[in-house]
């Protein structure tokens, strides 16, 4: 490895881009605010992705495939979600080009202009609930309980990988349901997912909560967030699932059948998580020496380094490490035996590093005669030397103790960086230093909006265990009934 990377103190958003890139993960490509997932990022996703699909199947969803083009006629027929999302949308307006009659290239053929002009979709919502009409005629096709992985596109003036890009990848899933109980059952049953995902396989802890009515989702009744801290002090929404109540079956007529023989709208849901989880887990754990990653998504757990001065040495350590190597993959834990001689054992290191590797093993000749292995942890960075006897069940149980860990370590920093403030000054303070801000608001979407305008801070959400808490609003004294947390947030 070259020189290191820009340090968090020094310049964070630096160190984020350069981390992103350095170690493999993403870049930016030819197509303004698109990127690139490069392979080694793209396998943290695939593992992401496999576990969440996991989780939705465990609870009965099943996976289905929408169209990437949504008429506009579509997008107009829910009034609010329209305004959610038209400042974002690409629109395909031609479907065909031609030669320049000057030989210059190609260009828009002005004759194959669509009769109606089409969206790439900003999120599924109202390709799906037309489908849907075509679906559901009696509480015999309820619940429908359908997941989409799919890309969609945004388009973002101010773009940063897997944070925010015009393209991200993502899954939203998209239910229909017989009453409002079970609508709102569903919405926190996925919510609840999303945490568990969070905590158990990022080791990101988050809070549980709802959005206020101006940061609800467009079209949706009711909004539910997983906030998670970064290392910058700012906040990252992480997940999000809407109750949609009946507005997109109103929008596109879709009725059903009830027990009593009566026509009645469907009850809708809507529920999903993006490419933005990568951020968040370089964002969460990392360091200045590159990548963290918790074990249960990194593509690669183990990493051996033979030290080695001849060919038989290596020889020697090779045949040594082999039957370990065959005894963790059978334990469902990746390895690689890094025996190119392009560079040297301690470029090796600081590059293993970078990846975020969890575990690296260094074996030479005198671990050889001595019948043990130099054991190195990424999240720790401490090293020990321990006997070759009993290294696989010692390497099973040390991931285990770095996923438990780093999210310890998570937990803690949130813990230290979440205060309670009483006043406008504490707040204004407060909100320099970065965190979640416990506080006192009043309700109302002008004191939101107010409080936004003066110290760029948003509510995040209303925790779902905030407790009754009788106080006044920080900002306009107003009575208050609990605590809110704001951040700023990416």
């Amino acid at each position: 490895m070259s020189k290191g990377i820009t340090s968090k103190s020094e310049d964070y958003s630096e160190w984020y881009n350069e981390l992103v890139k350095r170690a493999d993960l993403a870049e930016n490509s030819a197509v303004r605010g698109c990127m690139v997932i490069k392979p080694y990022g793209y396998s943290i996703w695939e593992k992401m992705q496999r576990a969440l699909d996991d989780m939705f199947k465990e609870t009965g969803h099943t996976n289905a495939y929408f169209p990437l083009f949504i008429p506009k006629s579509y997008l107009s027929k829910e009034a609010s979600h329209v305004e959610g999302f038209a400042k974002e949308c690409a629109v395909v307006t031609h479907y065909r080009l031609k030669n320049a009659a000057d030989g210059s290239g190609v260009v828009v053929d002005p004759e194959a202009k669509l009769e109606e002009e089409l969206i790439v979709r900003p999120t599924s919502e109202t390709v799906i609930w037309s489908t849907y009409k075509n679906w559901i005629q009696s509480y015999r096709d309820l619940p429908l309980l359908l997941n989409q992985w799919a890309n969609v596109v945004r388009w973002e003036m101010r773009t940063r990988l897997f944070l925010r890009t015009a393209e991200f990848l993502w899954q939203e899933g998209h239910t229909a349901h017989a009453t409002a109980e079970e609508a709102v059952a569903e919405t926190e049953q996925m919510l609840e997912v999303y945490a568990r995902f969070a905590e158990d396989w990022m080791a990101v802890p988050v809070i549980r909560g709802r959005k206020t009515p101006n940061e609800r989702f467009a079209g949706a009744e009711d909004t539910y967030c997983i906030e998670a801290l970064m290392q910058d002090g700012k906040a990252l929404q992480a997940g999000t699932s809407h109750f949609l109540g009946q507005n997109f079956a109103k929008a596109f007529d879709v009725k059903f059948l009830n027990r009593e023989n009566q026509l009645e709208h469907v009850w809708g849901t809507s529920w999903g998580v993006s490419t933005r989880l990568m951020g968040a887990l370089i964002m969460a754990h990392s360091d200045d020496q590159g990548l963290v990653l918790p074990p249960k998504l990194a593509p690669l757990h183990v990493v051996v380094v033979p030290i080695y001065r001849s060919e038989e040495q290596l020889q020697a350590v090779r045949e040594k490490v082999q039957p370990l190597m065959k005894a963790l993959k059978a334990r469902g834990i990746s390895v690689k035996f890094d025996d190119s001689d392009a560079n040297k054992p301690g470029w090796k290191f600081a590059e293993y590093e970078l990846r975020g590797v969890p575990v690296r093993l260094a074996i030479g000749a005198r671990d050889l005669e001595n019948g043990t292995v130099e054991i190195a942890r990424r999240d720790t960075r401490e090293k020990q030397t321990v006997p070759m006897d009993g290294l696989t069940d010692h390497i099973a149980a040390l991931l285990d103790e770095i996923q438990a860990n780093i999210f310890q370590k998570a937990l803690k920093f949130r813990e230290e960086n979440t205060h309670r403030v009483d006043t406008w000054a504490q707040f204004e303070e407060q909100i320099e230093r970065g965190g979640f801000l416990l506080a006192h608001w009043d309700g109302t979407a002008e004191t939101e909006e107010a409080i936004k305008d003066a110290t760029k801070a948003t509510i995040r959400c209303i925790p779902l265990d905030a407790p009754e808490e009788q106080g006044v609003c920080v900002f306009s004294g107003k009575p208050s009934s609990r605590r809110v947390v704001f951040a700023r947030a990416y």
